[in-house]
């Protein structure tokens, strides 16, 4: 009797572990689908059309493609302004990244305006068509998708994720919060105000651009963080509310998981010039040209 007692309790135990195992794999499979489906709804954003390329962008192969991504501070009443832009280029080859931070004080002409002025006005003319149809042109490479992001709604996918971690090259206070020099962590509010402060930092928009990409990248390595499953609804409500794009969530996470540990950071160098009382950043046609020359070659467009 007492050795079928303890094949017994062998077998149930190892019944209750496999039904466990068993439920595990269907409340995660049930939460990634349903992740997909709320996501993939969420995003969907406006299509974009490029005259620069032959035949559209597919995704199931190694093509190279483009992404802009607008950090967009919008006001009551107002479209508002897209005061972060970075460009990049994805080359699915080699499995690597060129990032660009595009000042956005840049005198460009705007798309279908026919005059000449600061590159993130684009966005307050005509939105996300007009701002990437003037990236386009300004560096004669095509801009196949975007990412657009409520700069106010950093403050909620912030707290969605639980607070950023960042590394802080000076002290400065903005906003009224402190931040120390070194390794510090963020809150929602703090990070905000992190990401605005520009006239203390001695690069300028360079610096602020710096910082805004540092959020960013923390809250993209936050996904590795196994404790963000029970953060799942306020995630979902942070990006539905802030968040658009016209990339699927699919191709988001294929890009970021193939891409993310080999990303190339370039720079456009220009002046500061006052045009008519009006302060710019201008950048001459030889240097446009390198950073075109730049990307065509990640894309294979040379």
């Amino acid at each position: 009797m007492r050795r079928q007692d303890k094949r017994k309790r062998k077998r149930s135990k190892s019944s209750f572990l496999l039904r466990f195992f068993l439920i595990v794999l269907l409340v995660g499979a049930g939460i990634t689908f349903m992740f997909y489906q709320f996501v993939e709804h969420t995003l969907s954003g406006e299509d974009l059309y490029s005259d620069k390329r032959m035949d559209g962008v597919s995704f199931q192969d190694k093509e190279g493609f483009t992404v802009l991504l607008l950090g967009v501070d919008e006001q009551e009443g107002d479209i508002g302004r897209s005061d972060t832009m970075l460009f990049m280029s994805v080359n699915r080859g080699d499995n690597k990244t060129k990032i660009l931070s595009i000042p956005r004080d840049t005198r460009v002409e705007i798309a279908g305006k026919g005059t000449k002025d600061k590159i993130n006005h684009a966005y307050a003319f005509g939105g996300v068509k007009m701002a990437a149809k003037t990236v386009e042109n300004f560096f004669d490479v095509p801009v196949d998708c975007y990412v657009e992001i409520n700069m106010k709604g950093l403050q909620e996918i912030v707290d969605a994720v639980g607070g950023v971690e960042v590394q802080n090259d000076f002290a400065f206070s903005y906003g009224g919060d402190d931040f120390a020099e070194g390794r510090i962590t963020l809150s929602g509010s703090e990070a905000l105000n992190y990401t605005r402060m520009r006239k203390e930092d001695p690069n300028g928009d360079f610096g602020r651009q710096a910082r805004q990409r540092q959020v960013i990248e923390s809250i993209l390595n936050k996904g590795n963080d196994l404790g963000m499953v029970f953060r799942f609804t306020d995630m979902m409500k942070a990006i539905r509310d802030n968040v658009q794009t016209n990339l699927s969530f699919g191709d988001v996470i294929a890009i970021y998981a193939s891409t993310r540990n080999n990303i190339e950071s370039l720079t456009i160098d220009g002046n500061d010039e006052r045009i008519d009382g009006v302060y710019y950043y201008v950048v001459d046609d030889e240097e446009v040209s390198r950073v075109s020359d730049e990307f065509k070659e990640d894309l294979n467009l040379k």
